[in-house]
């Protein structure tokens, strides 16, 4: 049976759970979490081609859960995103079962189908990890997952790299393995569904009983793999050709805002980077765009998958834990508390303005990000408390939150990460600083704040403590 089976030799795939299929199994599942499309897929084209070697259909199960700090805000794009899914596997001949939380076990779905092999794809945030965990002890057949949200598999850099120019070369030198696109396999064998087997409507309201935060939508996002097919098409014929340099410019609609769609598996990252290689603008722009695509998404992914401590302080080198403790009891100039932040009631009105675009749009300007996080660290009693607010609030309204991307900025911004030691200055010690007046200078930032800091939607939770 494995003589037809080369699929576990495909550096994508990691066998979790290893044998050989069952061959009284009735299909083969693809267990979709993180890549949720039905193209550009290369852990549901394992799925496929193992189906057809053994000559049996493919079903894809998906059944989304509560998943803290994922709130109604995030669940809102992800759900808008399963018709253009379930229309991808339709056209490929695949069978697609959609449940939901309480009713989401996959090892309870496949005692009702008995299956000859399960595929999943990888995800290197903490729960979700643990949950593929959980699944290989207790199921009792072959389970394999695949890489599928990478350029790169996440396993061949073997360990955490410590910067870009580091990770870049090992990138670079392996990329005409692995960008190379799909051809979307179809499955030859049609999926029959067991009578009575249950599976949810398209449009279910997904979250209804869930106990997660209520936080609201945001308009100017449609989620799917449509929309950001289009989005990438949009970006490569009208904002490409000047990359380069719009993309440091907030107040300018320069950037891809592809992030959210990569966050939820939406679009591929290699079906982004093939397309933005074939494009006919200047190697300089291309670069440009790749690098952020490439070598740096990729440094943040390899930085959650190798670093346990990825989202809390402990993840900081140790040049930046010693000049950090060195300058802890340095006077802050002003100190807000966490809702003083959340609420954009701060002194600046550049940072309020970066704060208020991410609580109404659900996306920050990836330059802003970074003054976003290092004014908290300015601002805040500790840089173990800063880090902290940081990554809550990202998490709670970055569509793109919960993400290796954001724990990545995130750690950049206040612990040095992927950085070397500056020069000294109070607070910051060692850590690049940024300011109102250099960042402001950089592009119009009275333009941006006029974009986004609106009247105040919250009531004043009082002034800022003056420390200085």
């Amino acid at each position: 049976m494995m003589a037809v089976f080369p699929f576990a030799d495909n550096p994508r795939v990691t066998v979790r759970r290893p044998g050989p299929p069952n061959p009284d199994g009735s299909c083969v599942v693809y267990w979709m979490q993180r890549a949720q499309r039905g193209v550009d897929n290369p852990a549901l084209d394992v799925a496929v081609e193992a189906a057809n070697a053994l000559r049996k259909p493919v079903v894809v199960f998906f059944a989304p859960r509560p998943f803290a700090p994922a709130n109604l805000r995030h669940y809102a794009f992800l759900a808008e995103g399963i018709p253009d899914m379930a229309d991808a596997l339709q056209k490929r001949g695949i069978g697609f079962v959609l449940r939901r939380f309480p009713d989401h076990s996959l090892l309870k779905f496949c005692a009702e189908i008995n299956p000859a092999l399960v595929v999943g794809d990888e995800n290197p945030i903490r729960q979700a990890a643990g949950w593929r965990d959980i699944v290989a002890r207790k199921l009792k057949l072959p389970f394999w997952t695949v890489d599928a949200d990478v350029i790169i598999p996440s396993k061949l850099l073997e360990k955490e790299q410590y910067g870009a120019f580091i990770i870049r070369p090992r990138l670079q030198a392996r990329l005409k393995d692995f960008l190379v696109a799909s051809n979307n396999p179809k499955a030859r064998f049609p999926w029959t569904p067991p009578a009575k087997l249950a599976s949810l409507p398209l449009n279910v309201d997904l979250t209804a009983g869930w106990p997660i935060e209520r936080v609201q939508f945001v308009s100017g996002w449609r989620g799917g793999t449509k929309a950001a097919l289009q989005l990438l098409q949009k970006f490569v014929q009208q904002k490409l050709p000047n990359y380069a340099h719009d993309r440091n410019h907030p107040e300018m609609e320069g950037s891809s805002r592809l992030s959210p769609y990569l966050h939820f598996g939406q679009i591929s990252p290699i079906r982004v980077a093939l397309e933005i290689e074939e494009a006919d603008v200047p190697r300089a722009q291309k670069g440009a765009f790749l690098n952020q695509v490439i070598t740096w998404r990729e440094l943040a992914i390899n930085f959650v998958h190798f670093n346990p401590d990825y989202d809390n302080f402990e993840c900081a080198e140790p040049w930046a834990h010693r000049t950090l403790s060195e300058h802890a009891g340095d006077v802050r100039p002003y100190l807000y508390s966490e809702q003083q932040l959340e609420n954009a009631e701060t002194h600046d009105q550049l940072w309020n303005a970066a704060q208020m675009q991410m609580v109404h749009q659900g996306w920050m300007h990836n330059y802003l990000r970074m003054y976003w996080a290092k004014k908290i660290l300015e601002w805040s009693p500790s840089p173990a408390l800063a880090h902290q607010i940081a990554v809550h609030l990202n998490d709670k309204y970055q569509l793109d939150g919960r993400d290796p991307n954001g724990y990545a900025g995130i750690a950049w911004a206040i612990l040095g990460k992927f950085d070397r030691p500056w020069f000294q200055r109070p607070i910051f010690g060692q850590i690049r600083y940024m300011s109102n007046a250099s960042t402001g200078k950089k592009f119009d930032s009275r333009k941006y704040i006029a974009q986004n800091l609106q009247p105040p939607m919250f009531a004043n939770s009082g002034g800022p403590v003056r420390t200085g």
